[in-house]
């Protein structure tokens, strides 16, 4: 845990008690600093309770008392509509921020890498953490993945910080600097809380905020705003002296890293090709490669370790994870995939696919995968979103409507053994959030492990989960 006692004789309220604010909250306390925490939910206010936190009462907070609101970054601070909390705290003129912005003033000896974009946070992240494992360097990984950033163990000089870093933790920071910030791509999502477009690559945007000389930004520039956000990079890049590492596919850029699927190749002609690695499929996965490995070689890992290790990457839960196999036919978890461009990224690297798809749908549905319809065999429709695809797929994709995951497992397991001659995947990659049937993306992921392992003749691969 992050020792947080540099901060005795403040006070904070921590609002929102999931991962983070738990975790804030118990560092805080064993810190010995002043706080209090509130949830709006009844039960997990109770639980706190019984665990020993102290609860504030929305309506009797003195702010004059209070040196700053840490806040949980799924909650609305500012759009569609900010918490009262978080409305109370701006009034009264106190900083709203998130863990992430008191483990930088915790470890300011510590590098840190934060990693960003609409797809693709996580692999990366995880990438670069295991490269840096592998090679025995002191890091430390989480943010957005794995455990809270206040959970994280200390490292002081010379150690790294590997944080995955969402639009809503990138506007809840303040004095947090990435030494190597890394901008993936991005498409529309979250509209909702950053109101359009403009404002969603603004919050993006506060990765590179605060980079000083022999700090690095690395970014992806094969869609369009990513393209004009390396533009506004390479200016400041002759300004600040800042390092500015292009990723693009397919072509080579000049100081940066060209990458397809299965290989990549920097700037001065070294190659790595990891064509045979079933953790990471595709172009998309080759971009995640190609940024982990700009990242870690800023950092100081060799060429030839870094290689070996990437090489070795295991992959995590839920992102094209490979979890069983019935005779030739691999079903593959693609739970987090919640909107279409991360559908579409897991429908271009396969072929003969089975798709089991479905939730809760977002803006435009699937028809934007329609490039990519030529590869599925046969669609299995599951949740709210049924009617949806059904108009999308019809005359497109034969489909077949199942209503729940286990209907669309079963159906694609027999539609497979009767038809598949060749290699085949049942891919869970829904394009849909899924809160209609689920309590998470992982949760969903979770059922589609267990019922493709529990068929009849099933290999588990994979993780024993």
């Amino acid at each position: 845990m992050i020792n947080l006692s540099f901060l005795q004789g403040s006070s904070y309220i921590v609002l929102g008690l999931a991962r983070s604010g738990l975790t804030t909250m118990r560092a805080l306390m064993a810190a010995g600093v002043e706080c209090v925490a509130w949830d709006d939910n009844a039960e997990t206010r109770n639980a706190a309770a019984a665990a020993g936190i102290k609860l504030a009462d929305p309506d009797r907070i003195d702010w004059s008392k209070i040196t700053a609101l840490v806040i949980s970054p799924g909650i609305p601070s500012t759009l569609p509509k900010p918490h009262a909390v978080a409305a109370a705290a701006r009034a009264a003129g106190k900083p709203i921020i998130c863990d992430i912005e008191l483990l930088a003033r915790a470890e300011p000896k510590a590098r840190f890498v934060a990693v960003t974009g609409t797809n693709g946070k996580s692999t990366t992240t995880a990438l670069i953490g295991h490269i840096l494992h592998s090679v025995g360097w002191p890091s430390q990984v989480g943010g957005n993945i794995g455990r809270g950033a206040l959970d994280l163990e200390p490292l002081g000089l010379g150690g790294v910080y590997v944080l995955e870093m969402s639009s809503y933790q990138l506007e809840l920071v303040e004095t947090f600097r990435a030494n190597v910030a890394v901008w993936l791509n991005i498409t529309p999502d979250h509209l909702d809380r950053h109101g359009d477009m403009a404002g969603y690559v603004a919050a993006k945007q506060h990765v590179f905020d605060r980079q000083a000389t022999r700090d690095c930004a690395i970014i992806g520039i094969d869609d369009k705003y990513s393209a004009e956000v390396f533009r506004w990079l390479s200016k400041r890049r002759l300004a600040e002296d800042i390092a500015v590492v292009p990723l693009a596919l397919n072509r080579v850029i000049t100081l940066g890293v060209n990458y397809r699927a299965g290989f990549l190749q920097d700037g001065e002609g070294y190659k790595v090709e990891f064509a045979d690695l079933p953790t990471l499929p595709g172009e998309h996965n080759a971009q995640n490669a190609a940024a982990a490995w700009s990242a870690v070689r800023w950092i100081g890992v060799p060429r030839e370790k870094a290689a070996a290790a990437l090489r070795t990457y295991p992959g995590l839960p839920h992102r094209q994870e490979q979890v069983a196999a019935v005779g030739n036919v691999t079903y593959v978890n693609d739970s987090k995939a919640t909107n279409a461009d991360a559908t579409a990224r897991a429908l271009s690297s396969y072929k003969d696919i089975y798709w089991i798809l479905g939730g809760q749908a977002k803006e435009g549905g699937v028809a934007p995968l329609a490039p990519h319809f030529n590869r599925v065999r046969h669609a299995f429709l599951i949740g709210e979103a049924a009617d949806l695809f059904e108009g999308q797929l019809k005359g497109k994709v034969e489909f077949t409507r199942c209503g729940d995951l286990q209907a669309a497992v079963n159906a694609a397991h027999a539609r497979t053994q009767a038809e598949a001659k060749g290699p085949a995947v049942v891919l869970l990659s829904p394009a849909c959030a899924s809160w209609d049937q689920w309590k998470s993306y992982e949760h969903r992921g979770d059922a589609f492990r267990e019922m493709a392992r529990a068929l009849p003749g099933a290999k588990v691969l994979g993780r024993a989960e």
